[in-house]
């Protein structure tokens, strides 16, 4: 790296660094953000780049990664896009969407993506430093790396670790994954393949994920730091709280933590499927058990069926279809089934889907213009830019209440006037963001663009109360926990679990 002005910040920024993906980074930072919140400092999360489909909008709409927006809440402040300025959302076949500082700029392929995109990425992480730290000169940044540091084929390029680190002289720490096993070599391996100018940034090692009683390691954190001259300031054991999964290959590990849910929900594993924390809510509701969907099969053993956003919205369609989970589907509305289709699954339930601009997944001129699910009389047509923003509405069904949430999609959702749209409503006073009908067994056919609609607790409830009334179960009357309460709690409960085996203060001066 060419020598270049350093900042020098007044407090001393923390890296989380891994010695492989899924090690636990982004969890880490999640727990010292809101450690150091409760201590008094002002932490703000950073993540240079990251590559994921999971995404929030801020509050100017411009998107960033959900991880960062949830180390923000840990922080107690707004996500912004400045804390993840580089966003990477694969498209498969090796392309992403290129966004940055909340804004889509291009398409890359992996190939072409250091050539073409490092120079103005490392700029624009620059440009998101140096104005977080003029907006709040006393804060403490704490940086999440990405993947292992030392992958020496990319290393040169790579935007989000020792750079990062070396430009901000912060102190790193290590942490590594016990329960993948070779604990021992992910730590030496990752040290000995660092230059011995990056190897001094490491001020401590943290092992992640461990089972059983700690004392057992008491001889191999005594090993670690006799070989590395680096303290262990931490052996963290397995936690089960429910956290949002950073990828979506993750999905299908998460298990329901109640043992007696009374209404089963299944969720469709689109295979671009994006923005899957929009069910955080639901898998902390008691009543709920949710099962992920991926392949065709008889759908009446659920409650209800979710088809979730997408980042192809053509090319997940055509998977439907090909796979029979449309026909699946179908055949769920004409029982009695509830199923609600939120963004790309709202355009999947409509009866036409157009992509002049090849934008959501078509490869030929066949696919330009497919037929969707043809459960809500609705036309999607997608265009060359995207609409990214935060919504703030009111809700007509199932019940009134003001509904908080946001938008990102391609696309602009109409009544398909060449079908009988009169049994269908809408279901917000923004009459564009999502619509409803009934079917004739009970059930009903919902479709929003709103991604966190769950989140909205009186909204949440009604819905569950309609999922009730169809199985002849009670209606619930007592209103449940807010949601975002429960986020905090987690979060505390994340924070105090860390803290109570994390010396993280030995790391502050």
């Amino acid at each position: 790296m060419k020598s270049e002005m350093k900042i020098n910040p007044i407090k001393k920024p923390l890296m989380v660094l891994g010695t492989s993906s899924g090690a636990g980074k982004s969890l880490t930072v999640t727990a010292i953000c809101r450690i150091l919140k409760n201590l008094g400092e002002e932490p703000v999360p950073f993540k240079g780049q990251n590559m994921s489909n999971n995404a929030w909008v801020d509050l100017e709409g411009g998107e960033m990664a959900y991880s960062q927006a949830l180390q923000a809440f840990a922080c107690g402040i707004n996500p912004s896009s400045e804390m993840n300025p580089i966003l990477l959302k694969p498209q498969g076949n090796s392309t992403s969407e290129v966004v940055h500082l909340g804004k889509s700029i291009g398409i890359t392929t992996a190939e072409n993506y250091y050539k073409d995109w490092f120079s103005p990425g490392w700029e624009v992480i620059k440009k998101s430093l140096d104005s977080i730290y003029k907006r709040s000169p006393n804060c403490r940044l704490i940086l999440e790396g990405a993947g292992s540091p030392v992958e020496m084929n990319l290393i040169q390029r790579d935007l989000t670790n020792l750079r990062v680190a070396k430009y901000l002289n912060a102190n790193c720490i290590l942490v590594t994954d016990i329960e993948r096993g070779g604990v021992f070599a992910q730590i030496i391996g990752t040290l000995e393949l660092m230059q011995p100018e990056e190897k001094k940034l490491i001020k401590g090692i943290i092992i992640n994920r461990f089972r059983g009683d700690l004392s057992l390691f008491k001889e191999g954190k005594k090993w670690i730091e006799s070989k590395t001259q680096i303290p262990v300031i931490g052996i963290i054991p397995w936690l089960n709280d429910i956290f949002p999964p950073e990828d979506s290959l993750d999905l299908l590990e998460k298990k329901s933590k109640f043992s007696y849910p009374e209404i089963k929900a299944g969720i469709i594993k689109l295979p671009s499927i994006s923005n899957f924390s929009d069910f955080d809510p639901l898998e902390n509701e008691e009543s709920i058990l949710i099962e992920w969907i991926v392949k065709s099969e008889n759908l009446d053993k659920y409650d209800f069926i979710i088809i979730p956003g997408s980042k192809q919205t053509i090319k997940d369609q055509i998977f439907l279809k090909k796979s029979g989970l449309s026909e699946d589907i179908r055949e769920y509305a004409n029982y009695k089934g509830h199923i609600i289709g939120i963004c790309g699954g709202l355009q999947m339930l409509g009866t036409t889907l157009e992509d002049p601009f090849l934008k959501e997944g078509s490869k030929t001129n066949s696919e330009h213009k497919i037929k969707g699910i043809g459960l809500l009389p609705l036309k999607t047509t997608f265009f060359e830019k995207k609409l990214t923003r935060q919504i703030r509405s009111e809700s007509l069904w199932p019940c009134k209440s003001k509904i908080n949430g946001f938008e990102i999609h391609n696309g602009k959702t109409e009544l398909d006037n060449m079908q009988n749209s009169l049994q269908i409503s809408p279901i917000f006073k923004n009459l564009n963001l999502g619509w409803y009908k009934e079917n004739n067994q009970g059930g009903t056919i919902a479709g929003t663009y709103i991604h966190g609609i769950f989140e909205n607790d009186i909204w949440r409830d009604e819905y569950i109360n309609l999922i009730r009334k169809n199985k002849n179960l009670p209606i619930s009357n007592k209103k449940s926990i807010s949601y975002k309460i429960k986020r905090e709690s987690m979060l505390d409960n994340l924070a105090n679990e860390f803290d109570k085996h994390l010396n993280i203060e030995s790391l502050l001066t």
